[in-house]
């Protein structure tokens, strides 16, 4: 008896010893999100496989979770982009094609218990939300003019629990949003400036670098609460203009930098696809005028690519600061990170220096997920991914469930490499056209008087984009029309 005693005395010692070496499992716990979404941030990461690009707290975060090397957005537009992510839908009607959709859509509507974004579900499901920066389509959550004061109506009525900013000597979101060193903005400054900015500054002399630091000091004071969290930081670079101190531009040369390797209208297309730059071209200093007429030189597209750049290293540097927080904290086992770009860029694609087309410049962007679970890590998922696909992700990494339907498909299956996917499109929308993205191809359709309407483009064989063949290959194209229709829910008359 006393030594079958001993025996299960060393077993139960063996088990609790076995059990204390266990590390609880993120789902038992709730994971926390710290959501980063960053604004026109396209694909130039060196996960991606950019060569010149300096991003190495991006490039590791991406290396120890799951980079999406196709992920498109629904609208290559700031916030109907965030009204299709927050919403996990895909455009309707008109205004949600527009910056103005989260105003006009959320903004006004009283609570429910339908959620008005997956941010109001998780703070449904018992966790605290903060909101700092550009989640939605303001700088810092609320509403308000460009050049007008601050006012206390949110984009997002019930989605935060906190929702803080610092302006610093720039006073509102809008001006930082725009900012430049000496405190001056685009607005303040009637558009008279330049589209980029070397700025002997610090870190904190730009306002993402104030967000960054109250981003830290948000996590510290989380550590201590009881319930999960979801934190939303919105950087506003490498959006125009391409401001950055000026280490950052020191970490290039600028001569050595590439220039578009497609700086050629497509062939076989309406004009109308295209734009004429006008953002970009709205800072009137700049050092010339983009249009589609002629490429800008390639001193000038070098010395863009270059603001770019610095920009892109100057977020990831203070996407690098949260990380390490996190860790310092002993908080990052049970955090996951998004890394979201809101929509891509073209950087003199097309002759269009800016978003707002249906070509794969402006609709492809970074999309990073790093899971505390060990089965998404060091992942690369290749299949077709899009933006409304985010919010039914979290809700199943975070093990809260949803009773109401979303145009959006979890990625989990995809990061578990189990390939569980119904579908591989992606579905986009501007410009009075929508655009499908399969595994192969790019199929357009403007609806428009405009001719050609349709526009198909094989990315196995031309993957910069450079010619419609739609009227060399009917038969894709009509195998391809009615998958396309099917993302047409309305927003568009099929008898055009």
């Amino acid at each position: 008896m006393l030594k079958q005693r001993h025996h299960c005395l060393i077993l139960s010692v063996f088990t609790l010893l076995v059990l204390g070496c266990q590390e609880q499992k993120p789902e038992e716990t709730h994971p926390n999100v710290l959501f980063i979404a960053v604004d026109d941030l396209r694909t130039e990461l060196g996960a991606y496989g950019n060569e010149f690009v300096l991003s190495p707290n991006m490039d590791a975060l991406a290396a120890s979770g799951t980079l999406f090397n196709h992920h498109y957005v629904q609208v290559p537009t700031c916030g109907a982009s965030r009204h299709a992510l927050l919403t996990g839908m895909r455009p309707s009607k008109p205004i949600h094609l527009s910056n103005s959709a989260i105003e006009k859509e959320i903004s006004e509507r009283p609570e429910t218990n339908v959620p008005e974004t997956f941010i109001h579900r998780f703070k449904q499901a018992g966790y605290h939300t903060v909101g700092i920066g550009k989640i939605s389509h303001s700088a810092d959550g609320y509403v308000y003019g460009y050049e007008e004061p601050v006012s206390q109506k949110k984009e997002l009525p019930h989605s935060w629990d906190e929702l803080v900013f610092n302006a610093g000597k720039w006073k509102t979101g809008w001006n930082a949003f725009f900012a430049y060193t000496n405190g001056e903005n685009r607005q303040s400054l009637k558009k008279q400036v330049k589209p980029y900015e070397s700025g002997e500054v610090n870190d904190d002399g730009y306002p993402d670098g104030l967000t960054a630091n109250l981003a830290i000091s948000k996590l510290r004071e989380l550590k201590s609460k009881e319930k999960p969290f979801f934190l939303g930081v919105g950087f506003f670079k490498p959006h125009l203009p391409f401001n950055a101190p000026k280490k950052y531009w020191d970490l290039y040369d600028e001569t050595t930098l590439p220039v578009s390797s497609n700086p050629n209208i497509p062939e076989n297309i309406s004009l109308k696809s295209l734009h004429g730059s006008g953002e970009f071209n709205g800072y009137a200093l700049g050092d010339e005028k983009a249009s589609l007429q002629a490429s800008v030189s390639d001193a000038y597209a070098k010395k863009l690519h270059h603001a770019y750049y610095a920009s892109i290293s100057y977020i990831d540097t203070q996407i690098g600061r949260l990380w390490q927080e996190l860790k310092t904290l002993d908080m990052e086992k049970n955090t996951i990170i998004v890394i979201w770009g809101d929509h891509g860029w073209h950087l003199g694609d097309q002759r269009v220096w800016g978003k707002h087309t249906l070509f794969e410049n402006a609709l492809k962007s970074a999309l990073i997920i790093k899971s505390p679970y060990i089965e998404h890590q060091a992942q690369q998922v290749e299949n077709v991914v899009e933006t409304v696909d985010i919010y039914p992700t979290l809700l199943e990494l975070c093990s809260i469930g949803n009773d109401y339907p979303l145009d959006g498909e979890s990625l989990v299956g995809l990061m578990n490499s189990n390939k569980q996917q119904t579908r591989e499109t992606a579905y986009s929308y501007f410009r009075n056209g929508i655009s499908l993205r399969t595994e192969k191809y790019r199929l357009t359709k403007y609806f428009r008087k405009d001719t050609p309407t349709v526009e198909l483009y094989d990315h196995s064989a031309d993957p910069l984009e450079t010619k419609n063949i739609a009227d060399d290959e009917p038969e894709i194209v009509n195998r391809l029309l009615p998958l396309l229709e099917e993302g047409n829910t309305g927003l568009y008359s099929k008898n055009l």
